[in-house]
């Protein structure tokens, strides 16, 4: 479903809250495990942080992102 406007979603698909919501998870507890110094969980987190941009395009590709075959629009 193309948008005659040439808007592209600015992310309001399934893809990118999925994405984003992972990629914060991974930024607070890198935050958290930083502040509590504590190393190895802060470099699992950056790996989450990797995950979750993997996970976006995954969906992505599979058809959940803007303007995708399986994502649901809603109009404003």
């Amino acid at each position: 479903m193309s948008n005659p406007i040439g808007d592209p979603g600015h992310g309001h698909s399934p893809a990118a809250w999925t994405a984003v919501i992972i990629m914060l998870v991974a930024f607070t507890l890198g935050t958290l495990f930083f502040w509590l110094d504590i190393p190895a969980l802060v470099w699992a987190s950056v790996g989450l942080l990797v995950v979750g941009a993997i996970v976006g395009l995954a969906m992505k590709k599979a058809g959940y992102g803007a303007d995708g075959a399986k994502s649901n629009p809603k109009a404003h």
